[in-house]
């Protein structure tokens, strides 16, 4: 079974509000260290940031309003702790352990993405989907669920009724919901036009304390075999 919500669940607006801030932090300092945690929701986003880059408020305030819309913004910009600085100088590190592992997607996890990017073309509005072999259930926000179903044959949608969402209906936080077995949302692959670039065009994907150069992630889906990295 696998899970994927798209670019404007509530939890997505936020990391990618995340992602925004730490490609703002490589445009100001090469190979700065970061952490990013964001709250958004009913007009207002919290983000608290631990870096080693000085950062341009303004910049982080245009990102945000034009991820999350005319939000207020509550930015707060500490230096990163000593100690933890010093564990991650050696080079590239990952969180508190330092370590990192990625593998392409899987069958189900692509044909999942699919779905996900030919519903969200229609109804670019907050929307989870999952998939357990052939059973698809298709929560989307502010959809005609007639539409739906004749596009999806079979397809359970939206079960507990419809829904509006969105981040004035509910909160969005950074990784909030990732704990689930085999969820995944990579924005960079699937709906390009959503995510931010470094100066040089460089998607980043990021995941709490760390960003990651998407290259590396499109090279395993492409080659279809397992393609592990380690990041210590």
């Amino acid at each position: 079974m696998t899970e994927k919500v798209n670019p404007c669940h509530p939890d997505k607006v936020a990391d990618r509000i995340a992602g925004a801030i730490v490609d703002i932090a490589y445009a100001a300092e090469d190979d700065p260290k970061i952490a990013v945690e964001a709250l958004v929701g009913h007009g207002v986003c919290h983000v608290i940031i631990e870096t080693t880059a000085r950062l341009d408020r303004s910049a982080i305030a245009a990102a945000i309003a034009r991820i999350a819309g005319p939000v207020a913004a509550d930015i707060v910009i500490v230096e990163q702790d000593k100690l933890l600085s010093e564990n991650q100088s050696g080079g590239f590190r990952c969180g508190d352990n330092g370590i990192f592992k990625g593998v392409p997607l899987t069958e189900e996890q692509l044909r999942l993405s699919d779905i996900a990017r030919r519903i969200f073309e229609r109804y670019p509005c907050d929307g989870k989907y999952i998939l357990d072999g052939d059973r698809l259930i298709i929560c989307q926000s502010s959809a005609t669920a007639e539409y739906l179903k004749d596009a999806f044959p079979g397809a359970e949608v939206n079960p507990i009724g419809d829904w509006t969402g969105g981040t004035d209906v509910d909160t969005g936080a950074v990784n909030h919901g990732h704990r689930k077995a085999d969820s995944h949302t990579p924005c960079v692959d699937y709906f390009p036009q959503y995510c931010v670039k470094e100066p040089l065009g460089i998607h980043k994907v990021f995941r709490g304390t760390f960003s990651l150069s998407c290259e590396k992630f499109s090279s395993a889906r492409s080659y279809g075999v397992l393609d592990e990295w380690n990041f210590t």
